[in-house]
């Protein structure tokens, strides 16, 4: 596996939020409640954010790819961030150049399913 803890540094920002008791147990980044809201939606009905975008903190991301149920992916300007679904929580990385979206993806995925050994179950 690779050592995800020197990469997550070089994301521009990162958070985990708890789905069960919605809070961000680690986090450099404020969602609404509604932005929230809108990426679960869109987890559950792959596409729901396509007419809208995503907004995380107020920052508008054009939506690029998901995976029903499992990870949503988007794009803003020369950055773009990443979100993985466990069962219990999204991970979020956030990333600017010179990191590119595939180490993103990479990263975050990869979180995600080190989370999942460690018993904070993936839904994939």
């Amino acid at each position: 596996m690779v050592n995800i803890s020197l990469r997550l540094s070089s994301l521009a920002t990162m958070a985990v939020f708890e789905l069960r008791a919605p809070t961000f147990l680690r986090s450099q980044l404020y969602c609404q409640s509604k932005e929230v809201t809108d990426i679960m939606k869109d987890f559950d009905e792959l596409g729901h954010l396509a007419p809208t975008n995503l907004h995380l903190g107020g920052t508008k991301f054009m939506v690029i790819q998901g995976k029903f149920d499992a990870v949503i992916r988007d794009k803003k300007e020369s950055g773009g961030v990443t979100i993985k679904k466990t069962a219990q929580a999204l991970i979020f990385g956030i990333y600017e150049e010179p990191m590119t979206p595939g180490q993103c993806n990479m990263v975050v995925e990869r979180l995600g399913d080190y989370l999942a050994d460690q018993g904070l179950q993936s839904t994939t």
